[in-house]
């Protein structure tokens, strides 16, 4: 039977995801930082990172909605 080689760990940390999922939801990344983006990041902490973000742009939102409509 052949051998599988050893899975690489992933290193990014979760604040490094943060800023990744920050640079995409603006859309603005370099191919050179994707590919490293892709080969480093957790994919779990990449989900959690996309949720947290999403949470703050939608309250951002609302609040500013309210504050709008408040005047």
């Amino acid at each position: 039977m052949s051998q599988l080689p050893p899975e690489k760990k992933r290193q990014a940390s979760l604040l490094a995801t943060m800023k990744a999922v920050f640079w995409s939801f603006l859309g603005i990344r370099k191919r050179s930082d994707y590919e490293q983006d892709a080969a480093q990041l957790n994919p779990v902490h990449v989900i959690i990172a996309a949720l947290i973000g999403a949470l703050i742009f939608i309250v951002s939102l609302v609040l500013i909605v309210r504050y709008v409509v408040a005047k």
